[in-house]
């Protein structure tokens, strides 16, 4: 192998391994799901991302239409599945719409936030 073709087979690896380096948990999907209308109050919300999370240093805030908080339980991982966060909502929502507001931090110390809504019938 020459050094030219050396040193292009470690451009081409490190392009290519280092997006995995820089991966940040995002969201993928949640119940209810965003801009979903639901039948029922949900007894807990669960997120799931794109990669495992620490719950520890993670967290959930709920709120509804007139911004009044709703008051939720400790955040928890899903012990079986680590890319899962669950939030138990300490009492049903009544109908209306609510914003959900997360932020996680990753497995590997990456932190990410977002927000999306739904409506309770």
């Amino acid at each position: 192998m020459t050094q030219t073709t050396r040193r292009a087979a470690v451009f081409l690896f490190a392009l290519f391994a280092a997006p995995a380096a820089l991966a940040h948990a995002h969201l993928k999907h949640q119940y209810p799901a965003a801009e979903a209308e639901v039948v029922a109050s949900p007894q807990a919300l669960t997120l799931n991302f794109s990669e495992g999370i620490e719950p520890q240093f993670s967290g959930v805030t709920v709120t509804g239409d007139q911004q009044q908080q709703v008051p939720v339980g400790a955040v928890k991982r899903n012990e079986q599945d680590k890319t899962q966060l669950i939030v138990p909502l300490e009492k049903p929502l009544t109908p209306g719409g609510y914003e959900v507001q997360w932020h996680v931090v990753s497995v590997d110390g990456h932190k990410t936030q977002g927000h999306y809504r739904f409506h309770v019938k």
